[in-house]
């Protein structure tokens, strides 16, 4: 069964490896403001988080989707599309991009607990079948330690690994030491949740066991889409 990784987030990519799944990766083209603001703008209101991060991975996955369908037609398997946003008292906190935003976000954090929220989409592919899309959103609450120093705070920003992921902190990596406690499926944090995506998996006829180890050489060497 193949499976394509509808992101280039290394972290996405190593938490599905680490489940024994080895997939083709192709960044979706989504402009993912102008996504959010266009239907906010048709329905008139701001998107709840959880809205939010399962539209942005249905279009993320629509879009790798119809691009194997016209480069890859007999591609047989499925896309996954992923997006995370983490809410703080009602605030939803993106990645920060910069150094001061970064830390400014984890002095606001510290000592307090937020919720992860992960948008997830799963289309399966077949030859000749029309494509069929089943999605769901997770949830983990993520509390924060409350003796982080803002030496620590300085030395994690430096690192530069919160720069570019959403909450601007990682779990299963230096980030994963300033977080005492997560509430929820754990990989959520990382970027998907490994039991949701089994679920949707299976509403779709696959079982997940038929994921592991999955390797297709021909699609190696295939240039971007």
């Amino acid at each position: 069964m193949r499976v394509c990784l509808a992101s280039t987030s290394p972290a996405r990519l190593m938490l599905l490896q680490q489940f024994g799944i080895r997939p083709l990766t192709l960044a979706p083209d989504v402009d993912e403001e102008a996504v959010i603001a266009t239907v906010e703008a048709a329905e008139g209101r701001l998107l709840a988080p959880d809205e939010h991060v399962l539209l942005l991975a249905r279009r993320k996955a629509a879009d790798v989707a119809a691009r194997l369908q016209d480069d890859i037609p007999g591609f047989d398997g499925i896309v996954i599309g992923g997006d995370s946003m983490f809410e703080l008292d009602g605030e939803v906190l993106g990645k920060p991009y910069t150094p001061e935003n970064a830390t400014a976000r984890w002095r606001a954090m510290r000592g307090r607990t937020g919720v992860l929220h992960s948008g997830h989409a799963v289309v399966r592919l077949q030859p000749g079948v029309a494509p069929r899309e089943v999605n769901a959103v997770a949830a983990a609450s993520v509390s924060f330690a409350d003796d982080v120093t803002d030496a620590e705070i300085d030395e994690y920003v430096a690192s530069g690994e919160p720069l570019h992921v959403a909450g601007a902190f990682t779990v299963d990596s230096l980030g994963g030491a300033f977080i005492t406690r997560v509430e929820g499926d754990p990989s959520t944090v990382v970027g998907m949740s490994v039991s949701t995506l089994r679920s949707l998996v299976r509403e779709l006829g696959v079982e997940w066991t038929a994921l592991w180890n999955t390797t297709d050489p021909s699609l190696d060497d295939t240039p971007a889409l």
